[in-house]
């Protein structure tokens, strides 16, 4: 079954040297045997209406991918990318097999307590300094992201020590995972 498309979904996009990054995970995959479908593939022209029409094609990548491979690294702050995050969901939704790194080892309880401090209520709940409830699972981010992988057998690959947002080791792991998926 060589040649299934793999939608790759991440906060790289951002990156200056998004393309490049973009261009790596796109050999990584033909090396594996798949196409990878990278949201800059597509031009969508400036002006007016930019952000619709990066959607819509969005939209039509995933639409037309088998499965995909999210980079649930922090991005500008303590949680995964929320575009990265919808598209997660809307995969899931739809049925089809995810797979999911974190360039970062620490789980979101352990970096939100980092960011803004924590303490443990009488009630032996968990909050931060300004008494937000802070989800301690053990998870790597929010429980809706790595639960709806767990429900799907995946899981949120992560390394021992911290790497680089544009690491792509564990992106290569998650190769390794869809060739096991589509038996090939």
């Amino acid at each position: 079954m060589p040649g299934k498309k793999i939608y790759l979904a991440g906060p790289e996009v951002f990156l200056p040297d998004a393309v490049e990054i973009g261009l790596r995970k796109k050999a990584l995959c033909q090396e594996f045997g798949f196409v990878g479908l990278y949201p800059l593939d597509h031009e969508v022209g400036e002006g007016e209406g930019r952000d619709a029409r990066i959607y819509a094609a969005n939209l039509a990548a995933i639409a037309q991918a088998d499965a995909a491979i999210f980079n649930l690294s922090p991005f500008r702050g303590v949680s995964a990318d929320p575009g990265t995050a919808f598209e997660l969901g809307l995969f899931v939704a739809r049925g089809k097999p995810a797979f999911a790194y974190s360039n970062d080892p620490a789980d979101l309880f352990d970096r939100v307590a980092e960011a803004f401090g924590a303490h443990q209520t009488p009630q032996g709940v968990w909050c931060d300094a300004h008494g937000f409830e802070i989800e301690k699972f053990g998870n790597s981010d929010n429980l809706m992201l790595d639960c709806a992988l767990r429900a799907s057998g995946q899981s949120v690959l992560r390394p021992e020590v911290k790497a680089p947002i544009e690491d792509l080791a564990l992106f290569t792991a998650c190769l390794r995972k869809a060739l096991l998926k589509f038996g090939f």
